[in-house]
């Protein structure tokens, strides 16, 4: 009797935020069942040894943390551990976005609340002088201030994230969306930040992806303040010259120069940009290259701009990978 041909395993995009980093993976177990040790173990390498995946694994334990007591735990069981309260700031600055997100505005966010989580960031670069998570964290925060974060401190955070990591990738996303028109600046400054760290960054260096977040986030803030109506060449966004010629020179500067192999989990974020980009605008060849290299890895933004992240990402993979 002939064999029935096997039904192929509907795709579905895997929104797991570790993005294949099962050391992660495992740490975020711990937090659900209450365990910090898992914490301390995962941070435990010296910074500066690997500090973008390192940066990265802080964001995404802030977030898991933030509902939890588990930073508080470790940090008041070893008081003089670094990594503990370099996690506990980051999960700080969590905990007051989210209560920003639920009053509706940052300027509903009590001052003594920003400035408490500030300090908390202070005092953990102070604890781990070689991290530039506390002062990535801090540049986070910058941005619930009402009126900004006076230009001097600024800089000193910057400058100080700078000197432990120059090419660190989430301090500098931090950076962009500080000087965005939906917080402290204009479409225009964040631009330019965003090309002049793409210009200066080393080759292979993912930097030149942050002018496809630059275009992302006008997108969105854009589309925020129409509320529905038509904005004259708004359907251009994607499409025209200068936003297709960005996309084919991070390409160049990133994609082609980057090692063969899986790429990093605490890069599939960016990833997710810049194939996001290069799908609305119609580089589908480009687009199909960088689907295959994310293994079916998504992240939430910037799909979450443009409609439902699920669908987009499976509709994508579909058309130009052939699955269902």
């Amino acid at each position: 009797m002939p064999r029935r041909p096997r039904r192929r395993r509907r795709f579905a995009p895997d929104f797991d935020p570790a993005h294949g980093d099962a050391e992660l993976s495992r740490a975020l177990d711990d937090i659900v069942v209450g365990r910090w040790q898992g914490l301390r173990e995962l941070l435990g390498t010296p910074p500066g040894e690997d500090t973008a995946r390192r940066t990265h694994r802080i964001r995404v334990l802030a977030h898991a943390a933030a509902g939890s007591s588990a930073t508080r735990v470790w940090l008041n069981a070893e008081p003089d551990s670094g990594d503990a309260a370099v996690l506990r700031a980051a999960t700080e600055v969590v905990r007051v976005f989210h209560g920003a997100i639920a009053a509706g505005h940052r300027a509903a966010v009590d001052r003594a609340r920003i400035d408490a989580a500030a300090r908390c960031c202070l005092n953990a670069a102070a604890k781990s002088p070689d991290d530039p998570a506390p002062w990535v964290s801090l540049l986070t925060l910058a941005r619930l201030y009402e009126d900004g974060v006076p230009r001097r401190d600024l800089r000193r955070w910057w400058d100080e994230m700078r000197r432990r990591d120059p090419c660190n990738v989430e301090g500098h996303v931090q950076m962009l969306r500080y000087h965005s028109a939906r917080w402290h600046g204009t479409h225009g400054r964040m631009y330019d930040f965003a090309r002049d760290a793409a210009g200066a960054s080393p080759p292979g260096s993912p930097l030149p992806v942050l002018v496809q977040i630059a275009r992302a986030e006008e997108y969105r803030h854009i589309a925020d303040g129409a509320q529905g109506r038509v904005v004259r060449g708004f359907d251009q966004h994607w499409k025209h010259e200068l936003a297709v010629t960005d996309i084919r020179r991070t390409w160049e500067r990133w994609i082609l120069w980057r090692a063969d192999g899986p790429v990093a989990p605490h890069l599939v974020a960016e990833l997710n940009y810049l194939v996001h980009a290069a799908c609305h605008a119609g580089l589908l060849q480009e687009a199909a290259g960088l689907l295959r290299l994310l293994e079916g890895r998504a992240a939430h933004l910037p799909w979450a701009y443009t409609g439902d992240p699920a669908a987009q990402f499976t509709a994508w993979h579909a058309r130009l990978l052939g699955t269902q």
